[in-house]
């Protein structure tokens, strides 16, 4: 049935170990990120045959998919976790990323087993975090305070709330916190960490990397790019023709906003071939698809339907035709998590 996305797992796999092999070299950890694909058990296990340790997901719904499929962790949690469902994670969780008191000692209350927790510092890009100025005296503060639960490092995340990309500056923040804690994980979250590695600012005193996009697409959308030593064909939409006709490449008459409450522009090409196929935006971001069609263009989404222009594609496409489509993170997103997408793993 279309349509579908179709998960590469042998792709996947070989991202993962390339990257294994590159970060073990500067002795950094890698923690296998599961929630781009709602903790599918598929992936997970990818993930532990590649040789992944850490497994990591930001629900702990998606954690426990992940045990009950017999696949062992550790596990970490990458949300900062509510105070409400600390009670439910306490037999799974074994990392928790924390940034406030009393969620810290909320866990070291509930703890019945080791747990160990790395107090988020945020140095720039305004998501979670003790502001970096801040983070010792709460830190040692907090610390001190707790009678089991562990505060055993600190970590941080750029790129996915500002777009904040990681620079001397900000990965001295973390580091003097580090030392000044004399933390044992300095952990560092979001793809875009790689390009830190690449062009040799990377502190370390560094030892662990959170990533998911990387090994699951082989791109880093923060820096734009697709990551030349990775695959990028992991993850690929599959979605089938309802109507192929010949149309004004302009709307006729006044416009307001469409659908989706956006004002559209669109340039006056002449008359042009356009597919519709039956996707839309609930089920993927237009914006994030790549059509592997070469000449084919996607020109916009309505909720139910995709426009694509198709005049300068070579072979015919006709109804009932399937094209293809890379997806970024975004449309990758939305598609796994949308009922009305099918999903295929293959090796």
């Amino acid at each position: 049935m279309f349509p579908r996305l179709v998960i590469d797992l042998s792709k996947i796999r070989r991202n993962t170990e390339k990257l294994l092999s590159i970060l073990s070299e500067k002795n950094i950890d890698l923690v296998g990120v599961t929630k781009l694909f709602m903790g599918n058990p598929k992936l997970a296990e990818a993930y532990k045959k590649a040789g992944v340790g850490i497994l990591a997901d930001s629900r702990f719904e998606n954690l426990r998919r992940i045990k009950e499929a017999g696949i062992e962790g550790p596990f970490m949690m990458i949300r900062i976790p509510p105070l409400s469902h600390i009670p439910k994670m306490m037999d799974l969780v074994d990392y928790f990323l924390v940034s406030e008191p009393e969620v810290c000692f909320k866990l070291d209350e509930s703890v019945d087993r080791p747990v160990k927790l790395i107090y988020m510092v945020d140095v720039g890009d305004l998501r979670e975090g003790v502001m970096y100025d801040k983070a010792v005296d709460e830190i040692l503060n907090v610390r001190k305070n707790l009678k089991k639960a562990a505060v055993v490092g600190v970590g941080t995340n750029v790129g996915c709330f500002g777009g904040v990309l990681p620079t001397k500056d900000n990965l001295k923040f973390l580091i003097d916190v580090a030392k000044e804690i004399e933390a044992e994980v300095v952990s560092v979250g979001g793809t875009v960490y790689l390009l830190a590695l690449e062009n040799g600012i990377l502190p370390s005193e560094i030892n662990q990397f959170r990533i998911g996009e990387a090994v699951l697409l082989g791109t880093d959308v923060t820096g734009n790019r697709d990551i030349p030593y990775l695959e990028q064909e992991t993850v690929i939409l599959e979605a089938e023709v309802i109507e192929v006709k010949w149309k004004p490449s302009k709307p006729i008459g006044p416009t307001g906003l469409d659908s989706m409450g956006r004002k559209p522009e669109f340039e006056d090409k002449g008359e042009r071939l356009r597919a519709i196929l039956a996707v839309g935006e609930q089920d993927i971001n237009p914006l994030g698809l790549k059509p592997l069609d070469e000449g084919a263009e996607v020109v916009h989404a309505s909720s139910d339907h995709l426009i694509v222009d198709i005049t300068e594609v070579e072979r015919p496409i006709k109804v009932g035709d399937i094209m293809r489509f890379r997806t970024n993170y975004s449309a990758t997103l939305r598609a796994v998590t949308s009922p009305y997408v099918e999903k295929v793993y293959i090796e």
